[in-house]
């Protein structure tokens, strides 16, 4: 609070001198809050009369101060969703939604991959003063599984940089080769695989879904088995997209799969269907 509104000298232990804060500095110009949907309620509520009256009262304040400024927000939070948890003010929400931007994930924009790659072993060499290169075959193999179905990208393009970070450390004379790529990707899938606090939300969605008394009552292998079906589900753009993860292996021994009915089917045993599990996963994340 005292960041963003300010405060007075004296409001608070460490208050040595008076703070004018990023609404103040931001007086005449913009103000970018990122994260914004990480405010408390009472942050939230003065940042509201902050924009529709111009005005709020630092932290230790008597008097209120003014400012003028434009307002962009940023958030990895669904904040219509925050919204409908009480965790987000409703009123605030339409405030600041005039305009709103949906940056994709790295996963749903795979052709950023390759020149990004670039721009990391850039990084890296600039950082380190060591300038790393692949091997053909083993950058080749990167891209492959960087734009297929198995690559997650849970963490966007921190996933990324710190598999080239690894990747270049563990490049022996400067050159990545296949086995270092390979010792990669086995360590980015088991990240992805474990998942949120090590799968809890696959099986807060399970819960969401079908109610804690119905998945008490499956079986834990089931249960099992379900839990990662939604997690990938909730994941993939396309009931397609999760056949293909799901069924990697046996659908290579067939001619004409049809992986996307098989998800269905085994999502039609527990009554659910590809819809609601997307919808599930919304309102968990």
């Amino acid at each position: 609070m005292s960041a963003l509104f300010g405060h007075t000298k004296g409001a608070f232990t460490g208050a040595v001198r008076d703070r004018p804060g990023l609404l103040k500095t931001a007086d005449g110009g913009m103000l970018f809050l990122d994260e914004v949907g990480e405010l408390g309620p009472d942050e939230q509520a003065m940042l509201l009369r902050a924009l529709e009256e111009k005005l709020f009262l630092p932290v230790g304040a008597d008097e209120e101060v003014g400012s003028s400024f434009q307002l962009i927000c940023g958030s990895n939070r669904d904040l219509k969703a925050g919204v409908a948890r009480g965790e987000f003010r409703e009123d605030l929400l339409a405030r600041i939604n005039l305009w709103t931007f949906h940056l994709p994930g790295l996963r749903e924009r795979v052709e950023d991959i390759e020149p990004n790659l670039d721009f990391e072993l850039d990084q890296f060499a600039g950082v380190t003063g060591h300038r790393v290169t692949f091997s053909k075959d083993a950058r080749q193999q990167f891209l492959d599984f960087a734009v297929s179905p198995q690559a997650a990208w849970a963490g966007n393009f921190r996933d990324l940089n710190g598999a080239v970070v690894r990747m270049a450390t563990m490049a022996s004379g400067g050159r990545i080769t296949v086995e270092v790529v390979e010792q990669e990707i086995g360590r980015l899938q088991a990240a992805w695989r474990s998942g949120p606090a090590d799968g809890d939300e696959p099986n807060a969605i399970l819960a969401q879904l079908l109610g804690e008394d119905r998945v008490a009552e499956l079986d834990r292998f089931d249960r099992v088995q379900l839990a990662d079906v939604v997690a990938v589900c909730a994941q993939a753009r396309s009931l397609s997209e999760a056949g293909r993860i799901l069924f990697a292996a046996s659908r290579q021994k067939k001619q004409t799969p049809n992986d996307a009915d098989r998800v269905r089917k085994h999502l039609l045993r527990f009554g659910l269907a590809w819809q609601d599990v997307r919808e599930g996963a919304g309102r968990i994340s």
